[in-house]
């Protein structure tokens, strides 16, 4: 169906699609809405006689957005080799969860949350080339087709399938969470928290895998550790430490991009938003916890 026939509903109906493989491609709800709010600015910019010429304007807009969300990859490298301390993707509230979702433009609002915006997969995709990030997202996130694919990234199909299978590689080398039902996942962020609140050391340590890994994003606008913190022993005393420095804190047990995690409050406002993986035997092996405010907006508004 031409565009004529789509009609503006029509184009405007894709955003939904198009904010969420922005996302995926891009880990940032902010550079995920300004590269979607783009595409629609050209293809508004489109002579009517063009668009009225283009048989899939959603097609088109997720080519358009694919290759600004290239753009933006290929220069986000040399960006965060300036950020201060770890980077790590947005967090994602469940807005349904905190009873706030809404009509209108927030993006957290249109994001679909399953496994593919996991912080274990997110964190993966950022290891990779923009090119492999781009081909595994689209074709074994979204099931676009290579040759569609082909013409977001400037390549043949056969090359897009190649960068397609190294990601695939990249994600089954990388340690992967283990297959852990989701009452367990919750079970074992609720005696973290627990133990958290109570400052029990001890308790924590028995609640870490000994080689857990936490890392910790403040932007260099928070207070933060800047590099990883290795151990089970080491994270638990600095979690306590922390709530040594932070009387008030409240913490909540909410969902973080689909799974279990923790929310920490301070008078009312959300300070860190916390993500986890839980091996099989309910230890905790990694800790994500995003501290700048800037990646903290859509939980903001919550309450």
């Amino acid at each position: 169906m031409g565009a004529a026939g789509a009609g503006i509903d029509a184009v405007a109906g894709e955003r939904r699609q198009l904010i969420n493989v922005a996302y995926r491609l891009l880990g940032s709800l902010a550079e995920a809405e300004d590269a979607v709010q783009e595409a629609y600015a050209r293809w508004y910019a489109l002579p009517r006689s063009r668009r009225d010429e283009i048989l899939s304007p959603g097609g088109w807009l997720t080519t358009v957005t694919g290759r600004i969300c290239l753009d933006v990859l290929s220069s986000a490298r040399a960006r965060r080799e300036r950020y201060v301390g770890a980077w790590l993707p947005d967090p994602l509230p469940d807005r349904a969860e905190w009873g706030l979702v809404s009509e209108g433009g927030d993006p957290a609002d249109q994001m679909v949350l399953d496994e593919s915006v996991a912080m274990a997969l997110l964190v993966v995709l950022e290891s990779m080339t923009p090119a492999e990030r781009v081909a595994f997202v689209l074709h074994d996130v979204f099931r676009y087709p290579f040759a569609e694919i082909a013409a977001v990234l400037g390549r043949t199909p056969a090359a897009c399938k190649q960068l397609a299978a190294s990601a695939r590689r990249r994600v089954r080398d990388a340690p992967g969470p283990a297959a852990v039902a989701g009452d367990g996942r919750a079970r074992a962020v609720r005696r973290v928290k627990e133990a958290w609140e109570r400052k029990d050391i001890a308790a924590l340590v028995d609640l870490l895998d000994p080689a857990a890994v936490m890392t910790a994003d403040g932007g260099g606008l928070v207070g933060t550790v800047l590099r990883p913190i290795e151990g089970g022993a080491r994270i638990a005393q600095h979690m306590v430490a922390i709530a040594d420095r932070a009387p008030g804190l409240e913490l909540l047990e909410r969902s973080v991009n689909g799974a279990p995690g923790l929310v920490a409050r301070r008078g009312g406002t959300v300070m860190t938003v916390a993500s986890f993986d839980v091996d099989g035997d309910g230890l905790i092996t990694r800790i994500w916890a995003v501290r700048n405010p800037e990646k903290l907006r859509p939980w903001l508004r919550d309450g």
